[in-house]
């Protein structure tokens, strides 16, 4: 039995309303699903218990979000294939050619587990569609007519809707950097 089918109902909301204690005992008891989900999911072994410590964190700033303990697992998954794939995301065009080398000196302040968090949250926030677009483009390393193709939509239409969300990702770093240091 994994340590997700023994997350209670009540232990979720103990840790949902606050209780420290409980999303403690939250915390470890997910630790080993959440190292076994990254081994799956991670091409590189180096980055397995960085990823199991940024999903952990995740879900400690996220508990209050998960609806059940039976949403938890796909949540995690999800969080944690994200979690693996920021290294090809962090060499994606849209973030690596930023506008102008001012935009590229305040970005190398921010600390790289903190610029990694704000990708993923950057990413979290596009639409669906801006999100699908740019995961397929930057990812998966489709070309613009296979990713027309996959979405159904004109190469113009998908050139288009890359060309939006990098750019709303790159608003969203250089928004988050200028919110006082505060990140959401």
């Amino acid at each position: 039995m994994t340590a997700l089918a023994r997350v209670s109902d009540d232990l979720l909301l103990a840790a949902q309303s606050g209780d420290r204690h409980a999303l403690t005992r939250l915390l470890v008891a997910l630790q080993p699903d959440i190292r076994r989900y990254a081994r799956r999911q991670c091409h590189r072994s180096s980055v397995i218990e960085d990823v199991v410590q940024e999903a952990l964190i995740v879900v400690y700033r996220r508990v209050g979000t998960i609806r059940s303990p039976a949403a938890l697992a796909g949540w995690l998954v999800t969080v944690i294939a994200r979690l693996c794939m920021l290294p090809a995301l962090m060499l994606m065009r849209g973030v690596e050619e930023l506008a102008s080398l001012e935009e590229s000196r305040e970005l190398a302040k921010v600390p790289p587990d903190e610029l990694r968090m704000d990708l993923v949250n950057a990413i979290e926030s596009l639409s669906p569609s801006h999100r699908e677009v740019l995961l397929l483009r930057d990812l998966e390393d489709l070309t613009i007519g296979e990713i027309a193709g996959r979405l159904g939509v004109t190469r113009e239409a998908a050139k288009s809707r890359l060309r939006r969300a990098r750019a709303l990702v790159r608003e969203y770093l250089l928004g988050t950097k200028d919110s006082g240091g505060e990140r959401t």
